[in-house]
């Protein structure tokens, strides 16, 4: 009974260790997306107030660019030299896109030097997120008790719940003690510092974690080239896992870094009213999540996934004009918690789905270039696109259609997955006659 208590302890605190370290990813990202207005007047000053932040949303989105070479090149180093090696670099190189911000003089201080040294450091922490959430999930995939690999896996998603529910509370906090005029001069700066300092208490937290079993009992150890000829051996696999996780990112990012904006540029509503529903939003998907990677593991994943994409491509469009045909905050709050609780389904079975249709010794690099794939030419410009959207067609409600298409592209990834499974099984299965 103690060694059962001990084991159990143990994955209790890897999935914390492993969790905490993927909160400054998705907290560094939310902040920027909250603040982008003020960033773009900061760093990319215009004549149209539409065209500064579009081209802080830009600069956002040119961080996802980034994620695919990371999920190669540092995906590669994971599954060579193990995951809790990988994990610890993720973070580190995180720190220099939050620290890059935080301390940044602006475009009037310096010049053209200004949004280029915050392009650059996006795009090396880019390059980190591009496989921290494939290092992390995989890690909890394979420390997992058996038959509860879904509810492991899905705090990993979880934790970036926490840094959405964080930065919002941050976000909350600020406008209610700093006038509007002061947040979008200097105060915006103050949640990047914050994350600043929660660095090196991450970095030792994270130093604490164990190497998975999986990894050690593994035999194989590619190098950067092996990984590669994986990859283009597995490609098939690598993009219907792309366009299975489109769904997952484009909810995300809408709901969460492009929320805040879109309320108070587009719905009228303030700053505080904005925050508070992405607050909602962040709490709801903590509570989801989990129980929603519970619920896989029990009724399988593709039927969660099939049923949750449908319901994407069906809600998306038709949700937000039904918003903005009478905007309120009351309508904000209903449509957010409505699609957070579909995101979370749908992510609920996505991730674990992910680590498990990948090859075991490619595992981190499949996963994390599927993901950021999907997050760098769909998810990551999500805010970017809707502003674009809204803009060219003159329809508040206009970013619904992408998440009507996201919902379509998953579904038809989804059941494609679930065919060549089938096959698979029942090749294997004629070998085995």
């Amino acid at each position: 009974m103690s060694g059962d208590k001990n084991a159990s302890w143990a994955k209790t605190k890897a999935v914390f260790i492993v969790s905490s370290g993927n909160f400054l990813e998705m907290y560094d990202f939310m902040v920027f997306g909250y603040y982008a207005k003020a960033i773009g007047k900061a760093f990319f000053p215009a004549v149209n107030p539409a065209a500064s932040l579009l081209l802080a949303f830009m600069t956002f989105g040119a961080g996802f660019l980034m994620r695919p070479v990371g999920a190669v090149v540092l995906g590669s180093y994971i599954d060579r030299h193990g995951r809790r090696k990988g994990l610890l670099l993720t973070l580190a190189l995180m720190g220099v896109g939050t620290l890059a911000i935080a301390g940044m003089p602006t475009y009037a201080q310096i010049g053209l030097a200004a949004p280029l040294l915050v392009l650059l450091g996006r795009l090396i922490q880019g390059m980190s997120a591009g496989v921290e959430v494939g290092g992390a999930s995989v890690y909890l995939s394979e420390v997992a008790t058996d038959g509860r690999r879904g509810f492991f896996v899905a705090w990993q998603s979880a934790s970036q719940q926490v840094a959405v529910i964080f930065a919002a509370l941050v976000g909350l906090l600020l406008n209610s003690l700093m006038p509007p005029g002061t947040m979008e001069t200097w105060g915006w700066r103050i949640p990047f510092v914050l994350g600043s300092l929660l660095l090196p208490f991450l970095l030792l937290v994270r130093r604490a974690l164990k190497e998975t079993e999986a990894f050690e009992h593994s035999t194989s150890r590619p190098d950067l080239r092996a990984s590669l000829d994986a990859i283009l051996a597995n490609a098939g696999v690598v993009l219907l896992g792309m366009g299975m996780a489109v769904t997952t990112t484009v909810f995300f990012y809408m709901l969460t870094a492009y929320t805040p904006t879109y309320g108070t540029s587009v719905l009228n509503l303030t700053p505080a009213q904005s925050m508070l529903v992405t607050l909602m939003v962040g709490m709801t998907n903590f509570v989801l999540l989990p129980v929603m990677g519970a619920l896989s593991d029990r009724i399988g994943r593709t039927p969660q996934l099939i049923a949750c994409s449908l319901l994407a491509a069906l809600v998306g469009y038709p949700a937000l004009q039904w918003m903005v045909a009478a905007p309120s905050f009351e309508r904000l709050v209903m449509v957010d918690l409505l699609l957070a609780a579909i995101y979370a389904g749908y992510n609920g079975a996505l991730v674990v789905h992910l680590t498990e249709i990948m090859p075991v010794h490619v595992r981190t690099t499949g996963f994390a270039l599927a993901y950021s794939l999907a997050t760098a030419i769909f998810g990551g410009f999500t805010p970017a696109l809707s502003t674009y959207l809204i803009e060219a067609t003159g329809d508040k409600g206009a970013p619904g259609i992408w998440l009507t298409g996201a919902g379509l592209i998953s579904l038809l990834a989804v059941i494609a997955v679930a065919q060549m499974t089938r096959r698979s099984s029942e090749e294997k299965s004629l070998v085995g006659i």
